[in-house]
């Protein structure tokens, strides 16, 4: 073994501890069912400094692109109603629905992600728009909670009122863990 193979280590370990990452805590979580209250998994919510990360990760969908939005209320407990009862996007602004509208994007909107022919989904989708307490944008955990609710079909970005994404297929409770 060389010299610099010995010092390698150490030398990386150093660089660690002065520069050290970036935390990924998780700081609020959904876990997520379907109508028929099978769970799917759970998309966490991580603060950044100009907004959230959701890091998805799902089992269970039908494939295909899938629109999701963050609602407004944190109620998932009609799943055989379709989610009714988690109200329309966060929106405190009163904007139009669709990141391509000229007058949204309204704080519930998000990009769509993909659910892959064996049902699993993985994906990571940043908002500027909301966060988790309302330091960036909209605030996610107001007083009635908010929702994460998953769409059938992918959102087309500028149609009113959800862009063509058809029906709610799935929900889950934003709650904070920390």
């Amino acid at each position: 073994m060389t010299r610099f193979q010995c010092l390698l280590p150490a030398v990386t370990l150093c660089i660690a501890l002065v520069y050290p990452t970036t935390s990924t805590a998780v700081d609020a979580q959904a876990a997520m069912s379907d109508t028929t209250g099978q769970p799917l998994g759970t998309i966490d919510l991580i603060a950044a400094p100009t907004g959230t990360l959701l890091r998805i990760e799902l089992n269970g969908l039908a494939p295909g692109p899938k629109a999701i939005h963050i609602h407004s209320v944190g109620d998932c407990t009609d799943p055989s109603e379709g989610f009714v009862a988690s109200g329309g996007h966060v929106n405190p602004n009163d904007r139009a629905h669709g990141l391509l509208n000229p007058d949204g994007p309204d704080a519930g909107d998000l990009t769509n992600f993909y659910v892959h022919d064996n049902g699993y989904a993985w994906a990571e989708i940043f908002t500027p728009l909301a966060s988790v307490n309302g330091r960036v944008g909209a605030t996610i955990l107001d007083e009635d909670g908010a929702a994460l609710v998953v769409h059938t079909r992918s959102d087309d970005h500028s149609s009113q009122p959800i862009g063509g994404a058809g029906a709610r297929v799935a929900c889950g409770l934003i709650e904070s863990v920390r």
